[in-house]
Parts: C-alpha cells; structure tokens; sequence
C-alpha cells in the first residue's frame, strides 16, 4: 500500500486568526472523501511565518513537505489531488 498523505494544518495563533479556523472544515472533508488515504492533523505551530514575518502568508499548511501559503480548503484539496495522481 501506498504511504498515507500528511496533512498539516498550522494551529499557532497568527495562523488560526489569519484563517486556519476555517481549515478545520478538512477534518471533516477529507476523510470522507479519501478514507485512509490521507491523514489531516492540525499541529500547534509550524514556524513557518517566523520565517519571515513581515511577509507572512499565513495560514498555512503541509502536504507532505509542500508547504502551502495563504491556505484555504480549495487550495488545500487541490494540493491532495496532485499528490494522489
């Protein structure tokens, strides 16, 4: 079997205010759409925006170790489709 795909979203709190709330839709959405084929999880932090703050582009998330900036459902799903192919 192929290896799961990981999801994660970033929890800390400059991302969770620039909208990975509204990421958590994903907990929900990917599952049912591909059962256990990926696996989502939302992490404290990824350090990601620390990186360069000024330019954050948070929220965001990994797939796999593809970072995604500004993340949203859409672009988070997009993500996943091009992996699974």
């Amino acid at each position: 079997m192929d290896k799961k795909i990981s999801v994660k979203v970033c929890l800390g709190t400059t991302c969770f205010v620039m909208g990975s709330a509204n990421l958590q839709e994903l907990l929900e959405v990917v599952p049912r759409k591909y059962g256990d084929k990926v696996e989502v999880a939302g992490v404290p932090c990824l350090r990601l925006c620390s990186i360069d703050w000024e330019f954050s582009k948070a929220p965001y998330v990994k797939v796999d170790d593809d970072i995604i900036k500004e993340a949203t459902v859409e672009k988070v799903l997009n993500a996943i489709e091009e992996k699974l192919k």
